[in-house]
């Protein structure tokens, strides 16, 4: 017999003894088993809220703070819509609203890892300004130390790098909002420009509050796959909900207020799926709005009290929803919305 053979008769001799004896390899051992978000499967899970600084606002003029971990498992879904089963897998990406910067949006990346049982790290945050300045005052809470903790807002993406690669050069950061300035005449759009300096707010205390409408947006490819994903994530100024602004006399597309910087709209274009995630402040914009970017609006019911503001638009193949594509108990003045995309 070679010495080759021989040396893997002795190696299968040498396992039967072990296992007679009733020792266990590593791969017939009683590890446990590796979380449901390890699975390669070809739906791409996508969330979109405004998680409010993870602060809320009661009726009473009261705030809470919530735990990152209490909102998340408030707004992940099963297939069938169910928050909190066995069957709620790892969400490929999340887009936020109105988080202090980098510290809490890392942090609340680090939580969703260890939600799955992946290490710190796994998730990976990606924001407009990474320490915003401070803006406003209470900001409705009758605590002002809740309060205070909703004065620094900017936007951001959170991304499962198990599944998804984000090259350095693929991120658009970041493009200004629009706006109608407090006593400027609206004239069918004339009066907007961008809302940022020297046009934001005047005096000392809401000078930097046009930070938390800068946009972000990025281009990520699926490892499995190399298929190209575009996010991008806004937040609209609450004058949008009167008076549609994108720019400089400009009311937006479809007149909602939504428009893409030059640079996004590159990397979305190269792009096979495509997703934008966004608090409009504005009730009433259609499904259709971004289908001249191939997009479709998804989530009918109302997201923020009685109103739907929040929108969750896409081009893919996207999995129907018994709840609307909105999670009706989210831990957060808004509801999330969600999509799952088959690929």
């Amino acid at each position: 017999m070679p010495r080759r053979h021989r040396r893997f008769a002795q190696v299968a001799a040498l396992a039967g003894v072990l296992l007679a004896a009733g020792f266990t390899t590593p791969a017939a051992s009683s590890a446990a088993p590796a979380p449901a978000a390890a699975v390669a499967d070809r739906v791409l899970r996508v969330y979109n809220n405004n998680i409010e600084n993870l602060v809320t606002n009661n009726s009473d003029g009261s705030c809470t703070r919530i735990s990152g971990p209490d909102q998340l498992t408030s707004m992940l879904v099963d297939d069938a819509g169910r928050t909190g089963t066995a069957g709620v897998v790892a969400p490929d990406v999340l887009i936020v609203q109105q988080v202090r910067g980098t510290g809490q949006a890392s942090a609340y990346a680090d939580q969703l890892s260890a939600k799955f049982g992946y290490p710190a790290g796994t998730y990976q945050a990606i924001v407009v300004w990474d320490d915003p300045e401070p803006w406003g005052s209470t900001h409705r809470c009758d605590d002002q130390s809740l309060g205070d903790l909703k004065k620094k807002q900017t936007n951001g993406i959170i991304y499962n790098t198990q599944r998804l690669s984000l090259a350095a050069g693929d991120v658009s950061k970041y493009w200004s909002a629009g706006w109608l300035k407090p006593g400027t005449s609206y004239n069918n759009g004339a009066g907007c420009t961008l809302y940022k300096p020297p046009s934001n707010d005047s005096g000392s205390t809401d000078a930097w509050k046009w930070k938390r409408t800068s946009a972000i947006a990025a281009r990520f490819t699926v490892k499995a796959t190399g298929t190209s994903v575009f996010v991008a994530t806004m937040h609209l100024p609450q004058e949008n909900r009167q008076n549609a602004c994108a720019g400089d006399g400009d009311k937006g597309v479809g007149s909602t207020g939504i428009h893409l910087g030059a640079d996004a709209t590159t990397l979305l274009n190269a792009s096979t799926i495509r997703i934008v995630g966004i608090d409009a402040n504005r009730t009433g914009i259609p499904a259709s709005t971004l289908s001249g970017y191939g997009m479709t609006g998804y989530g009918t019911a109302a997201t923020n009290g009685s109103s739907k503001i929040d929108y969750l638009f896409i081009r893919g193949t996207v999995q129907s929803s018994p709840i609307s594509h909105t999670v009706p108990g989210t831990k957060s003045n808004h509801r999330a919305l969600y999509g799952f995309i088959a690929f």
